[in-house]
């Protein structure tokens, strides 16, 4: 079905990136999961296998690549779309309506199909995808898992021949993901070619057929599911992959909640277009303690946040630091969030700019050692919107530990980073609680959770449904929430 014969690809303006002398074959009906490393080249395969590569990034390109029988660099773009459907890391890059219904149809409609047709294409996708609650809905309003699963639904519309995923559970709850997998068996039911790169192993451990691991633009090695699954924890985190049971991590032994409570938040209540999302949030937190927050997706855990660092202002209630209240300016002026959608947040002509990009006097020496930890200083002269995602979210970090802010935000930090970064940032965040920073996390990631998180809060409802700390006592809770 899909052929891949001594294929080279560098991007243009870059040295490295892309991928080196590859071949790889995938017969219909294969399930083929790309692991590695960030950077490794996984996302430039699936370019590769959609077409843009070489249609759309530009850079030296040689070799063949055939899917069923079409060859991609010599087959217009509109053909490649009908055979090969693609679900990208970030959705927001993908959609071309402002609401769902209209964006799950707009491949079909290009098609030329007429409107009783759209009617029953749309209306079969949301029953088999079981999504009627994300139906006429902005696409503005919807979080980054809902926007996920809309991603999905526009390309399951089209029912191609080959689906192409570039980490697609990385904004996803765990009642997503599992919805998320159950997804997938389907396709692989129906007799459908799926190429899926992801650093979340665990839930496609039963689907895959093959496994081709990445390293610096090359494959070195592909595995049957049973000799992946054969090898040792410590062999795939040796090998920069993240676990493929979520029940075999560890938790803290003893994680205290700090005494001295610095940031308090009374009777707060979150409004959108003047519906009250969020009521009777009362909690407070210590300088030091690592607060994870958790919930399903559309829970309102971002929205919290972003009024926690004055970004959105359409609240009730209080907040206070050291006992003064804060009005949004005072809160901006003592907190940074790195966003989900980090691509916001990026201004500057370089890595490097970026780490001091609107920092007063910023410690130099420190940024570059910052640069170092993160993996990022080869990459300080980049533009950043030329990195990948997982470097992209690295670069925010970097600049979280640079502007030297009292309370430091992350909402999804680890979103697409394989098993060294996810250490990485959590050292790092880490080192930021022992400088006695108030740091809230919010995460659907198990791993960052049980590395860092000292206390976990629980949204839903629109409310604070629990509030307990991270430890083996409580590791009922934590499965509960993570492991279905």
């Amino acid at each position: 079905m899909i052929s891949i014969k001594n294929v080279t690809f560098v991007y243009e303006g870059k040295e490295r990136d892309g991928v080196e002398n590859l071949s790889l074959d995938i017969a219909r009906g294969e399930f083929v999961l790309l692991c590695g490393r960030s950077g490794c080249g996984k996302t430039t395969v699936t370019r590769m296998i959609n077409g843009l590569v070489p249609h759309f990034y530009e850079g030296d390109f040689s070799g063949r690549i055939t899917v069923d029988g079409m060859d991609i660099s010599q087959t217009p773009m509109y053909q490649i779309a009908e055979k090969v459907g693609s679900v990208f890391q970030n959705p927001r890059s993908q959609f071309f309506n402002v609401d769902t219904d209209s964006e799950i149809v707009f491949g079909i409609e290009n098609l030329a199909y007429p409107p009783p047709v759209l009617q029953k294409c749309l209306d079969k996708t949301v029953s088999d995808l079981d999504i009627e609650q994300l139906t006429g809905r902005s696409i503005f309003e919807l979080s980054g898992g809902e926007k996920q699963k809309i991603a999905f639904a526009s390309v399951y519309a089209m029912s191609p021949e080959v689906y192409v995923f570039d980490e697609p559970s990385s904004n996803l709850d765990t009642d997503a993901i599992e919805k998320l997998r159950k997804n997938l068996l389907m396709l692989k039911r129906m007799g459908k070619t799926i190429l899926i790169a992801e650093h979340r192993l665990y839930y496609l451990k039963d689907l895959v057929d093959l496994i081709v691991y990445m390293e610096q633009g090359q494959i070195k090695q592909v595995y049957s599911q049973k000799q992946f699954l054969s090898m040792s924890d410590v062999q795939r985190a040796d090998m920069g992959l993240r676990t493929m049971d979520l029940s075999d991590i560890s938790v803290p032994l003893n994680s205290k909640k700090g005494a001295d409570c610095k940031l308090k938040i009374k009777d707060l209540s979150l409004c959108y277009k003047k519906h009250i999302i969020m009521r009777n949030i009362n909690l407070g937190a210590s300088c030091g303690e690592v607060i994870g927050i958790i919930g399903h997706n559309g829970a309102g855990k971002s929205t919290f946040l972003k009024s926690l660092c004055g970004l959105h202002k359409q609240y009730g209630g209080s907040f206070r630091w050291k006992e003064k209240e804060l009005k949004a300016k005072d809160r901006l002026k003592i907190s940074y969030m790195v966003m989900q959608e980090v691509g916001y947040q990026l201004f500057a002509e370089s890595v490097e700019q970026e780490c001091y990009f609107g920092i007063k006097n910023p410690d130099r020496q420190a940024g570059k050692q910052i640069m170092r930890q993160l993996g990022l200083y080869g990459y300080k002269d980049f533009h950043p919107n030329t990195l990948s995602g997982g470097q992209k979210q690295r670069t925010a970090v970097a600049v979280s530990m640079v502007c030297g802010r009292e309370v430091l935000v992350f909402d999804e930090p680890t979103s697409g980073l394989d098993f060294d970064s996810m250490k990485l940032v959590a050292n790092l965040i880490s080192e930021l609680s022992e400088q006695q920073k108030v740091i809230f996390v919010v995460t659907h990631d198990y791993e960052l959770l049980c590395s860092v998180c000292s206390r976990v809060i629980h949204f839903d409802d629109g409310m604070v449904q629990d509030d307990f700390l991270v430890t083996q006592q409580n590791i009922e809770k934590l499965h509960r929430f993570f492991i279905v």
